[in-house]
């Protein structure tokens, strides 16, 4: 049984290549629901072969739908399947503790990192009792400081995706985080499904290894494997690609996903140093492109109470939450929420309230 510390990921992540098999919630592969012990078992498969394949970790997607999502019936573009708060109700009962916790033993004696991307604070509390040696911030969440500052304060690396958002907003993101910690990495995105090669503007790692001084890596939603490899021979630290049996399977992220054997020519391509041709590497700049936008008003968050708050109270980070999704919430931006804890209460708010600031001295 291998088990790999905080510090030992942290330095794999500064001067290695840290190659993560993102299965996210692949472990669901059939529009009806299924029993606890069949998501178990495909999750352990998908395990399994990722190790095989020779990847570093497994990452999945942690939801807690009490903090995540309003129930506000919208549809996300990069998935018809159904609406997001019925989907991020459906994960949240798929998969409660008990689950995290046997893929995380599991992944222990096969010798591979397991760690989870936390879509709410809720959910990284849950994560944080498992036991997750590091946390992953997806695009959506980038300005997510509820969570944010949770997850700096427990002192393990954080890896940050900058898809769907613009250089200021990544700035003020990462200058929140060092703030409270050390230890974080950015990892370069462009959030299409599957985002065309010739889009994914390989050049913004450059752009972020000399504005901010920390580990730059790549989160590469295009099919194939030549341009995380293109990325590695940047300077790439950390990379990290979605991962399942079938393009074909039913769920968010399948078709944007990886093969077992897809996943092993690319570690070996990225430890053989295989030169790749890359014909256009795009600008060294920050674009926030038209297919990325479409997504910020299902995924940003906004600040709502998250429980009765009387008038007059002080508020303290355990009063509010971040919620999804923002183009459907008239309040405070997730970003606020420095500006929002300390304040007082000038009316009552119930549980889901919209938080404003002409209710808060």
């Amino acid at each position: 049984m291998t088990r790999y510390t905080s510090e030992q990921i942290w330095k794999k992540i500064q001067k290695g290549v840290f190659i993560v098999a993102e299965i996210g919630k692949n472990f669901i592969q059939t529009e009806e629901d299924r029993p606890l012990e069949e998501y178990i078992e495909n999750a352990k498969k998908l395990i399994q072969a990722a190790t095989a394949s020779g990847a570093d970790a497994v990452k999945f997607q942690t939801h807690n739908v009490e903090d995540e999502q309003l129930n506000i019936k919208v549809t996300s573009p990069h998935f018809s399947g159904t609406d997001r708060y019925s989907w991020v109700k459906r994960n949240t009962e798929a998969t409660p503790r008990e689950f995290w916790q046997e893929l995380k033993t599991y992944c222990d004696t096969l010798g591979i990192v397991f760690f989870s991307t936390p879509m709410s604070r809720g959910a990284a509390m849950k994560l944080q009792k498992v036991g997750v040696p590091l946390w992953k911030i997806g695009s959506g969440d980038v300005l997510d400081f509820v969570t944010l500052d949770f997850v700096a304060g427990t002192g393990k690396p954080i890896i940050i995706s900058s898809g769907m958002s613009t250089l200021e907003e990544i700035d003020r993101a990462i200058e929140f985080l060092k703030r409270r910690t050390e230890r974080v990495a950015l990892l370069h995105c462009v959030s299409k499904y599957p985002c065309p090669p010739e889009e994914l503007n390989l050049n913004t790692i450059k752009l972020f290894q000399k504005r901010y001084g920390i580990p730059i890596g790549f989160s590469d939603h295009s099919l194939g494997y030549e341009s995380a490899i293109a990325a590695v021979e940047m300077g790439a630290t950390v990379i990290e690609k979605h991962f399942s049996f079938s393009r074909n399977l039913w769920g968010a992220d399948h078709k944007v996903s990886m093969s077992p054997q897809e996943l092993q020519d690319m570690v070996r391509g990225i430890k053989d140093g295989t030169p790749v041709q890359i014909v256009n590497f795009g600008q060294e700049a920050k674009i926030l492109q038209e297919g990325e936008a479409v997504f910020r008003k299902f995924f940003r968050k906004s600040l709502v109470a998250g429980k009765d708050i009387d008038c007059g109270k002080v508020i303290t980070p355990q009063d509010i939450y971040a919620m999804r999704p923002q183009g459907y919430i008239n309040a405070l931006p997730s970003e606020e929420y420095e500006a929002v804890v300390g304040k007082k209460a000038t009316k009552g708010f119930k549980k889901y309230d919209p938080i404003l600031s002409q209710y808060l001295e």
